[in-house]
C-alpha cells in the first residue's frame, strides 16, 4: 500500500509539473504567434493537425513542444520535460503540496490524472509515422511539408521495432518512391532513411532488398551531388552488412568496380572514400569470418590493392586508418599475393613512409594520441605483411632448392650413363 501511494504521488506531481509546463509554453506561443502544431482532442481523434498558415516567428517555440506531440515513453521522461519548461521556485512548492496530501486525497487525485490521459490519447510513434507516410503519399504536397515529412521519419525509425513496423505500415515503399524525386534533397534523406531502417536490421534489411532498392541506391552513389551520393552509399552499406544474399546483389550489380573508382579518385569528396574504404574492409572481413572468398576475388587484383594501398599517403589520417584496417583484412585473403603489395603496390615503401609521418604527429600534443593508435595499427599490418612475405620467400626458397636438387641428381645420372662402357 505505502509504495502505491507513494506511485501516486509521482504520478500526481508529474502531471502538476507538466500542466505547469504546458501553461508555461501555451503563453510563450501565445505571445510568439497563433500557428502550429496541436491535438485535435474535441473529437478524441488523437490525430495531429497541422494549422495553416504558420508564422515562422513561432518556429523555435514549436519545435520544443514536439517532444509533447511525440508523447512520452515513461512517467519519467514526461516529468523531465516538464521540468525543463517549469519554474523550479513553483516545481519545488508544488513537491511539498503533494507529499502533504493524505490517502483518500491522493487516490482522487489519481482518478481524475487516470482520467486525463485517457482523454489526451497521446500519439504512438507508429501513428506519427503513418501522419507523415500520408502526407508522403499526397502528391500535391508542398515540398517544405515533404522534407519535414521524411525528417520525421529519420527521427522515428531509428529504434528497431519502429523500423520494421515502417515496412507493416507500407513505408518501405514510400520511402523508396522518394528516392526517384527531382529534388536533391528530397532523394538525400530517403536514402538516409532506408540506411538507418536497415543497419544492424536484418528483417528490414531483407524487406528493401526484396523491394529491389539496392539498384537505385548505386546509382544515386554516383551523383554529383555530394551528400546524395555519401548518404545512398551510407544506406548501401548498412543494407548488405553481414548480408550474404545483399553482397551477392551487390557483386552481381559490380559494386566492386564502383567502390574502386572512387578509391582512385582523389578529387572526391574524402568522407565519401572513407566510407568506400570501410565498407571494402567490412565485406572482405565477413566474409573472412564465413570462410568464403568466392566474391572476393576482385579485392585481390593489382589494380584494386594498388587503389587501397595509394590511400595511405593521404593527408587524411582518418582515411588513413581505415585504408590500414582494410590493407589488415585484405592481407589475409589466400588470394592477396605478398609479392604483388610489394613489387606493385609498394606497401612496403608507403608503410615506411607513415610510419615517418605518424612519428611527426606525434610530437604535436592535438595529434599525439590519435597519431599513436594509428601507428599501433600500422605495425600490426606491417607484421601481416612481413610474416605472408616471409612465407612465400621461404616456399620459393625451397622449391628453387628442390629445383636445383633435381636438376642435380639428373646430371649426375646423366654424367654417370656417359662413363659406362660401350
Amino acid at each position: 500500500m505505502y509504495l502505491q501511494m507513494e506511485r501516486w504521488r509521482l504520478v500526481i506531481l508529474v502531471w502538476v509539473v507538466l500542466a505547469m509546463g504546458m501553461s508555461a509554453m501555451e503563453e510563450r506561443v501565445n505571445k510568439s504567434a497563433s500557428g502550429g502544431l496541436f491535438w485535435s482532442t474535441a473529437k478524441e481523434e488523437g490525430d495531429l493537425v497541422r494549422k495553416a498558415e504558420a508564422d515562422e516567428s513561432a518556429a523555435a517555440v514549436l519545435n520544443d513542444e514536439d517532444e509533447l506531440h511525440g508523447g512520452f515513453s515513461s512517467l519519467d521522461g514526461m516529468l523531465q520535460w516538464a521540468i525543463g519548461h517549469s519554474d523550479p521556485v513553483k516545481i519545488q512548492e508544488t513537491a511539498q503540496d503533494v507529499q502533504r496530501l493524505s490517502s483518500d486525497e491522493l487516490k482522487k487525485r489519481h482518478a481524475k490524472m487516470k482520467e486525463l490521459m485517457e482523454k489526451l490519447k497521446m500519439p504512438s510513434d507508429a501513428q506519427l509515422m503513418q501522419i507523415a507516410l500520408d502526407e508522403l503519399r499526397n502528391s500535391s504536397l508542398p515540398m517544405e511539408d515533404r522534407h519535414r515529412a521524411l525528417q520525421d521519419l529519420l527521427v522515428l525509425v531509428e529504434p528497431i521495432d519502429n523500423a520494421i513496423d515502417l515496412h507493416k505500415l507500407g513505408g518501405l515503399a514510400v520511402v523508396m518512391g522518394e528516392l526517384n524525386n527531382l529534388d536533391p534533397g528530397i532523394r538525400t534523406t530517403s536514402a538516409w532513411i532506408l540506411g538507418k531502417a536497415t543497419q544492424n536490421n536484418p528483417v528490414v534489411q531483407k524487406q528493401v532488398l526484396e523491394l529491389g532498392a539496392l539498384g537505385r541506391l548505386l546509382i544515386m552513389v554516383k551523383s554529383s551531388v555530394t551528400e546524395e551520393a555519401i548518404k545512398a552509399l551510407y544506406a548501401v552499406s548498412a543494407l548488405i552488412r553481414n548480408n550474404l544474399d545483399g553482397q551477392q546483389l551487390f557483386h552481381a550489380e559490380a559494386g566492386e568496380v564502383m567502390l574502386q573508382k572512387i578509391l582512385r579518385n582523389s578529387s572526391i569528396d574524402s568522407r565519401l572514400r572513407r566510407k568506400a574504404v570501410f565498407l571494402v574492409a567490412d565485406l572482405v572481413e565477413c566474409q573472412l569470418e564465413i570462410r568464403n572468398e568466392a566474391y572476393l576475388q576482385f579485392f585481390s587484383t593489382p589494380s584494386f590493392l594498388k587503389s587501397v594501398v595509394d590511400l595511405i599517403a593521404s593527408t587524411d589520417l582518418d582515411l588513413q586508418e581505415k585504408a590500414l584496417f582494410t590493407i589488415k583484412n585484405l592481407i589475409q585473403l589466400g588470394s592477396t599475393k605478398a609479392l604483388l603489395l610489394k613489387d606493385f603496390c609498394g606497401l612496403d615503401g608507403a608503410l615506411e613512409r607513415m610510419r615517418l609521418q605518424l612519428q611527426q604527429l606525434m610530437v604535436e600534443e592535438e595529434q599525439a594520441e590519435y597519431a599513436i593508435d594509428v601507428e599501433s595499427l600500422r605495425r600490426e599490418v606491417e607484421v601481416l605483411f612481413i610474416g605472408k612475405l616471409t612465407k612465400v620467400t621461404r616456399a620459393t626458397s625451397l622449391d628453387s632448392a628442390s629445383h636445383f636438387t633435381q636438376l642435380s641428381v639428373a646430371n649426375i645420372f646423366k654424367w654417370q650413363v656417359t662413363q659406362v662402357p660401350t
